[in-house]
């Protein structure tokens, strides 16, 4: 099966886009609709995205190489991998691949909570057409998180609007990982690395290292 530069196979970039035309008219999110500068145009979007992208693939290389060298070089495949990182009662931050996990429609808010485990994980907005990590979060209810005001929700629609409007491709999908800690501090704890590990960029903490043109902030 094909790969993408990230890992991710060929059918989950397939899975495709969240925002066509039609869904943009359709979603109403909630709260105050927050505006990308008007300044943004297509140069500066794509070297924030190269910029960040290039840090993303760094860090996924030297997770790669660090499996290769744990497992001494063997062929060892995801589920392989997967169990040893939760041998221990501490999950590591660098055993998580969150292009390799499965991914589903960004409009998974929208869905029945039924369709949703009722159980912690964390969850990853992923760009599948750069691929470019956006956010990571994590909740204790997977039925309910995202149902009410979140920010992610505006920063991903002005994202989207402003590549619309550049007529540049996206793909802004979910992935979700279940075997996170039920233990509150300790997932919250896992997030944390996790946000520092990638810098995705829809996430306060790294706001100091790519800005925030998808974001107004009051002053």
């Amino acid at each position: 099966m094909a790969k993408s530069k990230t890992g991710g196979s060929a059918d989950n970039i397939k899975q495709q886009s969240l925002f066509s035309v039609a869904e943009q008219r359709t979603f109403k999110p909630v709260g105050p609709r927050l505006e990308p500068s008007l300044d943004i145009d297509k140069d500066f979007l794509q070297k924030w995205k190269t910029k960040i992208q290039t840090y993303q693939e760094r860090v996924l290389n030297e997770q790669s190489i660090q499996q290769t060298n744990l497992f001494g070089g063997l062929d060892i495949d995801k589920a392989s991998i997967k169990q040893s990182a939760l041998s221990s009662s501490v999950v590591e931050a660098d055993k998580i691949n969150p292009f390799s996990l499965d991914l589903h429609n960004f409009f998974f808010f929208q869905w029945p909570a039924d369709r949703h485990p009722d159980s912690a994980c964390l969850y990853f907005v992923i760009d599948t057409k750069v691929p470019l990590l956006l956010y990571v979060g994590e909740t204790c209810h997977a039925n309910q998180r995202w149902k009410g005001v979140h920010d992610c929700k505006q920063y991903v629609l002005n994202y989207q609007s402003l590549h619309f409007k550049h007529q540049i491709p996206t793909a802004i999908n979910t992935g979700f990982w279940w075997d996170a800690p039920s233990e509150t501090r300790l997932r919250q704890q896992l997030e944390s690395e996790l946000i520092y590990r990638w810098r995705s960029p829809f996430n306060k903490e790294n706001w100091k290292f790519w800005g925030t043109p998808f974001i107004q902030t009051t002053k």
